[in-house]
């Protein structure tokens, strides 16, 4: 009976070494399967992080280059119109100087209220219309100076009404 129960030890001792073998080598392939997943997650969340990261920095950069054109466009355009209302005052000088000498040669009092009262309209005239004309350039350039930002906030609204996960 010592022999039937050594045989039996012997049996059940290896059926026991196989079925923990089989428990440690199940074990290391879910563990491995297991890191594996993981791992896969952590790079695809790494990669959304490095894709949201470009994202910012390329929204950033178009940011940059809408103020940038919206500041060029402004300077252009005030430069313009500094020389539009330089030319108004030479414009207005030179009026002014051609009514003089026309005072200049005037012979009676009347003759010069005349005069005055001409020149005094034709330079009112040219005043109220060259600054119609001014007040549209004005008008014109910050609607061309604003377009490039309201279109980075035309992209930015866009951007936000997306779902963050799309």
């Amino acid at each position: 009976m010592a022999e039937i129960k050594t045989t039996d030890v012997k049996k059940i001792a290896t059926e026991g070494a196989a079925q923990a073998q089989k428990f440690v080598t199940e074990g290391a392939a879910q563990a491995r399967v297991a890191m594996e997943k993981s791992m896969e997650q952590v790079s695809k969340g790494a990669e959304g992080l490095m894709k949201a990261a470009e994202e910012a920095a390329e929204f950033g950069r178009g940011n940059v280059e809408a103020f940038t054109k919206a500041a060029q466009t402004w300077a252009v355009g005030t430069q313009e119109l500094a020389r539009q209302a330089m030319a108004l005052a030479q414009g207005l000088t030179d009026h002014s100087l051609e009514g003089a000498k026309a005072l200049a040669g005037v012979k009676s009092l009347n003759e010069a209220a005349e005069i005055q009262a001409k020149f005094a309209k034709s330079a009112l005239d040219k005043a109220v219309a060259e600054s119609a004309k001014m007040q549209e350039a004005v008008f014109k350039l910050a609607e061309q100076a604003a377009a490039p930002i309201s279109a980075r906030m035309t992209v930015a609204m866009e951007k936000m009404a997306k779902p963050i996960a799309a």
